[in-house]
């Protein structure tokens, strides 16, 4: 524990020097969310590789630190641990630990919790003893529905917690820390359109970042790669790739056949497609068995599907879906991987209905034509195009504004929606 924990001696944390020592360095925008209160049991989910240890490392060692004891501040790292004995084990040696310094309430942060087989049975039985009834409690996970169904077994348990989501950077928050311009924004599509007029000023600078976000995506090893290297190392996608290799096996899935579903995907071109296509098009014999994959890769936060919306606002489960990637490297990424060529007007599809869904309810339309992305926003649907061939196209008349977006304008659009919850 000590050895995950240095400011206990007095000592400086190696992750958190290299992130201070580094040339290409921001604050994640992440830390505005963490305001937490005891007694609170906090959950941060986000994939893996986004940057949430090094989150964790900045608040504890930027915020924390410098206002309570040190000792006060329990982090650790659960990648290895098996079962909630030995996560027990561990919350026990630390509770033990605070106690002989007379330290009555702490930060516990505990780290990458989601494949510990059973873990919540270990805070549960504390939190019902009064073990942490001073503490603020925050766990991560790389999993979101393995992690966030476990708050079903905390009713009347969590206090003043809350979950906060970590996604890969926005090209909202990527513009804003590399390109700092005056950016006006608002949080409504239906106000979107004078927002774009005016920052259209910064067209070249906003034209440039674009294009870089479209080979980074908001991942932080690629963005320290480029801007320091200017490009992005082989080692770098390996990194990724073996992070979505390593997050199957440990939630008991093949990677070939997630490999084939990737595969397909990518050939769909965001074309809706069904759990039948997909087991027809690849050695998975069940539609069930597509769709569980389908979903784990969602949980997983690598793709985001969306489901059809009818005029009525009924949303049809049972039609096709459309299934977008939720990042541009990570698209070059499973590119690479399975050796599928991909177009850019499907990435550029996929960054605003990754940047879409992440504020509002989001899915699509079709009947003859095709509404790409279809948001409800006040119980209004709004219809966004996105467009990178000229071609006739006709708004449907259920939809109460369209907006259509070509590679010129989707990052204007972008940077004038804000974002934030």
């Amino acid at each position: 524990m000590e050895e995950q924990n240095p400011w206990w001696s007095g000592e400086a944390d190696d992750e958190y020097l290299k992130w201070k020592n580094s040339e290409i360095r921001w604050i994640p925008p992440i830390l505005e969310k963490f305001d937490f209160k005891p007694f609170s049991l906090n959950f941060l989910v986000g994939p893996r590789q986004v940057g949430k240890t090094t989150a964790l490392k900045i608040f504890i060692n930027e915020y924390l630190l410098k206002k309570i004891n040190p000792k006060a501040v329990f982090y650790y790292s659960c990648d290895e641990l098996t079962d909630f004995r030995e996560l027990s084990e561990v919350l026990d040696n630390y509770l033990s630990y605070r106690e002989r310094f007379k330290i009555k309430s702490s930060f516990i942060i505990l780290d990458e919790i989601t494949f510990v087989n059973e873990w919540y049975r270990a805070i549960k039985y504390r939190i019902d003893r009064g073990k942490f009834e001073r503490d603020v409690l925050i766990i991560t996970g790389s999993a979101s529905l393995e992690l966030l169904q476990q708050r079903e077994t905390f009713p009347g348990r969590r206090g003043y917690g809350k979950d906060i989501f970590f996604y890969p950077l926005s090209f909202q928050e990527f513009f804003d820390i590399f390109w700092s311009r005056e950016v006006v924004r608002c949080e409504s599509l239906l106000e979107i359109d004078k927002r774009m007029r005016v920052n259209s000023i910064f067209s070249e600078s906003v034209s440039e970042a674009f294009s870089i976000y479209l080979k980074t995506g908001g991942f932080p090893l690629p963005i320290i790669d480029y801007f320091s290297k200017g490009r992005i190392s082989n080692l770098t996608k390996k990194a990724y790739i073996d992070w979505i290799k390593s997050d199957l096996a440990k939630v008991g899935k093949s990677e070939r056949y997630a490999k084939e579903v990737l595969a397909f995907i990518l050939r769909a071109r965001c074309a809706p497609v069904s759990w039948l296509s997909i087991s027809k098009e690849t050695s998975i014999a069940s539609p069930h068995t597509a769709q569980s994959y389908v979903e784990m890769l969602e949980r997983l936060f690598i793709i985001k599907i969306l489901y059809f919306l009818s005029p009525k606002g009924r949303i049809l489960y049972r039609k096709n879906k459309k299934i977008h990637i939720i990042d541009p490297f990570i698209y070059k990424c499973l590119a690479e991987y399975t050796r599928e060529n991909i177009e850019e007007s499907q990435i550029l599809e996929s960054v605003v209905a990754a940047h879409l869904s992440r504020k509002f309810p989001t899915y699509y339309w079709r009947n003859g034509s095709e509404v790409d992305l279809v948001v409800l926003e006040n119980r209004k649907q709004i219809g966004i195009e996105v467009k990178t061939r000229a071609g006739p196209w006709r708004k449907p008349r259920h939809l109460d504004k369209v907006l259509i977006l070509d590679k010129q304008n989707i990052g204007t659009f972008l940077i004038s929606l804000d974002l934030k919850e």
